[in-house]
């Protein structure tokens, strides 16, 4: 069994975490939010202590260390803009860390932070669970049986409608979450990586609070894509999250089998086998490359 502390208990995603840590027969010692509506610590680990003060935890992390009472894994729900000090915390009271997407916002953080983890002896893994998505495996699968010569046409839709309330969170800040592009989109685009290859072109039709699209050509593929947070943007009588994939006009399904990848995730990093920092590099530079040409194309049309 191993021991867990948790940073982000409130979040939207830390349930998913907290699942995966009891799913895989371990232990949460304690969670720290600055928020504290945790009571879903109830449904999976009552006897965690819990923190509102980050000084007040880390304390306490540094005492069950000298106690004795080893903490292995730190997982990071936090804010995206605050994942790589998260993580950096983690690496300092001698664990390995599972950080949620994005593991960072910029190119250069996932560049010092290889460096620490190097210094450190410790190991960083990000949740990028599509990968282990049925559907997905069984097209990487697919793919690798092809020539590899072989140019697919790609267009992927993602539409997930949020409330007002998301403009006015850490999510519809750009300089916090990334933009539309990372916090909806990032996972979509590394499993496009994955499948497809290094990005040959990358051009930003439309991107902002709300949405974006755009093209990206891969080693493999010619990729139309379009995100989106707007429920006006639904398909016809779509009341709910509409994902799509087409792949040479064959859509590949995988709205559902989502509730148990986080928990599958954890499995390969208890394994060994999780997606590491330098897994990360080429989505974390893409989606840095889609909101910079965006704010680009902006600055020069205002000239």
């Amino acid at each position: 069994m191993k021991n867990f502390v948790l940073i982000g208990a409130a979040g939207y995603i830390a349930p998913k975490h907290m699942k995966a840590i009891k799913e895989t027969g371990n232990n949460l010692l304690a969670a720290f939010d600055p928020h504290d509506s945790v009571g879903v610590l109830d449904s999976y680990f009552p006897e965690a202590d819990f923190f509102t003060e980050f000084e007040r935890f880390d304390r306490h992390c540094e005492k069950l260390r000298r106690s004795g009472t080893p903490i292995h894994y730190v997982s990071v729900c936090s804010p995206n803009y605050l994942h790589d000090a998260h993580i950096r915390f983690g690496l300092r009271i001698g664990a390995d860390v599972i950080c949620e997407k994005p593991v960072v916002l910029n190119p250069w953080n996932l560049d010092a932070l290889i460096e620490m983890e190097r210094e450190s002896q410790k190991n960083i893994y990000t949740i990028l669970q599509l990968r282990l998505h049925p559907s997905i495996l069984a097209l990487y699968d697919e793919i690798k049986q092809k020539p590899s010569d072989k140019k697919y046409n790609v267009a992927l839709t993602y539409i997930t409608p949020r409330g007002h309330w998301y403009q006015h969170s850490w999510k519809g800040d750009i300089q916090k979450s990334g933009g539309i592009a990372t916090n909806i989109g990032l996972h979509f685009f590394d499993v496009l990586l994955w499948l497809f290859g290094d990005v040959l072109e990358n051009k930003v039709k439309e991107l902002d609070s709300k949405r974006g699209s755009g093209y990206i050509e891969l080693t493999k593929a010619k990729v139309n894509w379009k995100l989106s947070i707007d429920v006006n943007d639904l398909p016809g009588d779509q009341k709910k999250t509409f994902r799509s994939l087409v792949i040479d006009g064959k859509e590949i399904f995988f709205s559902d089998g989502f509730e148990e990848l986080h928990t599958e995730s954890y499995k390969e990093v208890l394994a060994g086998k999780g997606i590491r920092l330098a897994d990360n590099k080429k989505v974390i530079q893409l989606v840095h490359d889609i909101r910079n040409f965006a704010n680009i194309e902006k600055n020069n049309s205002n000239k």
